[in-house]
């Protein structure tokens, strides 16, 4: 069998014929590129390993809609590398979020719901606007528009220790702080 699976064509073919053996060889020619580009970004082997299962998940998934002409070494590859880039996203926002003292992590724009460039540099942008701006307006903001749940001004006065009636004059100042650092 393993002169006839020389190819990655022979390889997919083989492998939405179902044929395990086909599979095993796939996986004995990629596993270790799959798993060496999470290493290469200095992620941890568990991690590297996470990557890698997941990698060829998508890949069982996309079999049948997979190119026979396609190159899937560089497919494989560029799965790997979105979502090492995506771990190391989440971890770098993670750590930001614990060392500004944020308590939770106020990205929810970038979350796995959120796909793609602008929608990454947009919470990249907003991001970089709220670490230059006062801890309390941080705070009330985050409450008030990035948390998954809508409270009520009585429920973010409560939470923040403010007078109900200061929520909403404050949130304009804070607002208006924040587009001015944006260059709004």
């Amino acid at each position: 069998m393993r002169s006839v699976l020389k190819t990655d064509q022979s390889l997919i073919r083989a492998c939405r014929r179902g044929e395990v053996g086909a599979w095993r060889h796939l996986l004995e020619r990629y596993e270790r590129l799959v798993f060496s580009v999470p290493r290469r970004y200095g992620l941890s082997s568990e991690d590297a390993a996470d990557i890698t299962q997941l990698t060829f998940t998508i890949l069982i998934q996309n079999m049948d809609t997979l190119s026979e002409d396609s190159n899937l070494g560089a497919w494989l590859v560029t799965v790997a590398r979105r979502h090492t880039w995506r771990l190391l996203d989440r971890n770098r926002r993670k750590a930001t979020s614990e060392r500004a003292g944020w308590g939770e992590d106020i990205t929810l724009l970038a979350s796995e719901d959120n796909e793609g460039v602008e929608s990454w540099e947009l919470s990249e942008w907003l991001n970089h606007g709220l670490s230059l701006i006062s801890k309390d307006c941080r705070e009330l903001l985050s409450a008030l528009y990035l948390k998954p749940e809508q409270p009520s001004y009585a429920d973010v006065a409560s939470r923040l220790s403010m007078a109900v009636g200061s929520v909403g004059p404050t949130r304009i100042r804070c607002l208006k702080r924040l587009r001015q650092v944006l260059g709004e």
